[in-house]
């Protein structure tokens, strides 16, 4: 009997050893590849472990189960979509799927963008949940924020993460949230003399400098002129407006008659700032519009080079026009 004991014992030591080094080894040797799994709803620990091995890991579902239920967390894991990277241990696996460290995806909205841009973008998204894709602008509107009528402009442009298989509406509601705190944040630092009544007017003006240049550096200087053309009771007369009140009839060339065509968005026929925003500003945009430069200047042109030639009078424009336009 004793023997049978300490065979018993040395059995016991043998497998915890082994075990003790199972847990600690690589389920994917460094050359290999990353690989995508999913434990889908109501799988428990048995499942979970032979959905693992099914993808492809080199992983012993049987042990792997039982390293859960001995730790006390084989009840705890978290369904949804995970990536085994290389060097991942079964023990730093099973804190994964604990602490639900989904597999991440990115989708980058771009500066200057149209809110249409920013559907299609999402729309096309091949790890996104399409929750979305036959609403209305106005439904997915009412979903995120009922107060506004028209969704241009009201969403941050940037980069986000989300897990796999996430809903769409999470992106727009990230980066709607993201606009109204980075717009509340300018308006905070705002000059006070700017002929603006709301940050929604801010906003706007935004939109136009993120359209009228790529230069962040310029982005100043062309905000001060807008701003007092509008001191000044001018008309903007900014390009960017007149083509997106356009639509579709814009085909890449805005002719001498799309200026004379009224729209609400033609600030060569109406006074003031167009009723919405035309594009998603960026931060430097928005910064340009709520503090831009102190200057005179009431036009500026294009030299051909991506900067701007600056101008306070008419005529001094006139030659500039002539100088790199014609």
């Amino acid at each position: 009997m004793k023997k049978l004991f300490n065979t018993f014992i040395l059995l016991c030591v043998v497998f915890a050893c082994g075990g003790a080094y199972w847990v600690s080894q690589p389920i994917l040797s460094p050359d290999q590849k990353p690989l995508d799994f999913t434990i889908t709803a109501g799988s428990g620990i048995n499942g979970a472990a032979q959905q693992i091995a099914d993808a492809g890991a080199p992983l012993n579902p049987v042990l792997f189960a039982l390293l859960a239920r001995g730790s006390g967390k084989g009840n705890r894991i978290k369904a949804g979509s995970y990536e085994l990277k290389p060097g991942t241990t079964p023990l730093r696996l099973l804190e994964q799927l604990v602490r639900g460290e989904f597999a991440q995806e990115s989708l980058t909205i771009i500066e200057g963008w149209s809110f249409k841009q920013m559907r299609q973008a999402i729309a096309a998204h091949p790890d996104l949940k399409h929750d979305t894709a036959s609403w209305t602008n106005a439904e997915l509107l009412a979903k995120i924020s009922p107060e506004f009528s028209d969704p241009e402009g009201l969403f941050f442009p940037d980069t986000y993460l989300f897990a796999r298989g996430a809903s769409d509406l999470q992106i727009y509601r990230q980066a709607f949230t993201l606009m109204n705190k980075r717009l509340g944040e300018a308006w905070s630092k705002r000059d006070l003399s700017l002929p603006y009544k709301t940050p929604y007017d801010a906003l706007i003006m935004a939109s136009i400098v993120e359209k009228e240049t790529g230069q962040k550096s310029e982005r100043g200087m062309v905000a001060g002129v807008f701003v007092n053309r509008l001191k000044t009771g001018m008309l903007l007369q900014t390009d960017p407006t007149v083509i997106y009140g356009m639509g579709e009839r814009y085909q890449g060339m805005i002719r001498k008659s799309d200026l004379l065509t009224d729209t609400p968005y033609n600030t060569y026929t109406r006074r003031g700032m167009p009723p919405t925003p035309i594009a998603l500003p960026g931060a430097a945009s928005l910064a340009a519009a709520m503090n831009p430069d102190k200057t005179d200047a009431l036009y500026f042109v294009a030299r051909g080079d991506g900067t701007s030639h600056f101008s306070s009078n008419l005529s001094e424009h006139n030659q500039a026009v002539n100088k790199y336009q014609r």
